[in-house]
């Protein structure tokens, strides 16, 4: 097992293709234990495919994937489920099963991993899983179809959490949501990440989301990844993609964002 020393997740040499088309080619990376790690790119560098590549969901052509210093490219999946149980994952729009409330969506892995547990337990671990992920009480018995966007967001990540997991990985988790959603969304990213000790693997594309809870970014283009660090060292850097993305119209208002809301906690603070 990797101590606090190592990265949680490796990645080295990563191939990954779909017939002709090559979508990385030697991608290498590491996320650190305890770090919110923000992953952007262009439309088609793959920022999902490694994602699937990395919890076994997609089988790369070549490279080596460690999570928590096992290998999980090409193993059986039995052979994978101490390490599995260890992650959480929230898939795009929250994935969640249509025919099941969302307290029994909740319930889904830990039927899975744990069969034995009574339904009663069962119960109140979703039950917890709701409530902290900000869902009103009364979410439980509700069924996926009768939530907002924001809701359906909440009810994955509370799947995500039922294990109790070490590292979660979060596939445009404010895609869709409004400003104000998106933010909340953040915000309590942060706080469960700070509170339970969490590493963070999040896809996004948005800019106010890096800014406002990311340690290090890893940047996407040319097949593989090209840069990662804060955003001050990207910044730094001479690329044309990465120009664009951050000193665009976009990241201006990001900045403009974050600057707001350092002024607003510099009065709280004061008064």
């Amino acid at each position: 097992m990797a101590d606090d020393q190592d990265p949680v997740i490796r990645v080295r040499g990563l191939k990954n293709s779909f017939g002709d088309q090559v979508v990385h080619e030697g991608l290498d990376l590491d996320v650190r234990r305890g770090e919110i790690l923000g992953v952007v790119g262009g439309s088609g560098t793959g920022k999902s495919v490694l994602m699937r590549s990395i919890i076994g969901l997609q089988v790369p052509d070549a490279g080596e994937v460690l999570v928590f210093g096992e290998p999980t490219v090409d193993r059986e999946e039995s052979e994978t489920l101490d390490i599995r149980k260890r992650w959480g994952v929230l898939f795009q729009g929250g994935a969640l099963f249509s025919t099941l409330t969302v307290a029994e969506n909740v319930q889904v892995p830990l039927k899975e991993f744990y069969p034995e547990l009574p339904l009663s337990l069962l119960d109140e671990i979703a039950s917890y899983k709701v409530v902290m992920t900000g869902l009103p009480a009364d979410a439980g018995p509700k069924f996926p179809a009768e939530l907002s966007g924001g809701m359906k967001k909440r009810a994955g990540l509370a799947r995500a959490l039922a294990l109790d997991p070490e590292l979660l990985f979060l596939d445009e988790p404010t895609a869709g949501l409004d400003p104000i959603g998106a933010a909340a969304f953040d915000e309590l990213t942060k706080s469960l990440q700070k509170t339970l000790g969490l590493t963070v693997f999040l896809i996004t594309h948005d800019l106010d989301t890096l800014y406002a809870i990311c340690d290090r970014v890893a940047v996407l283009a040319d097949k593989k990844v090209i840069a990662v660090g804060t955003i001050d060292e990207l910044l730094a850097l001479d690329h044309p993609w990465i120009e664009e993305y951050f000193k665009g119209p976009r990241g201006r208002a990001a900045v403009a964002t974050q600057d707001a809301h350092k002024t607003q906690a510099h009065e709280k603070a004061e008064a």
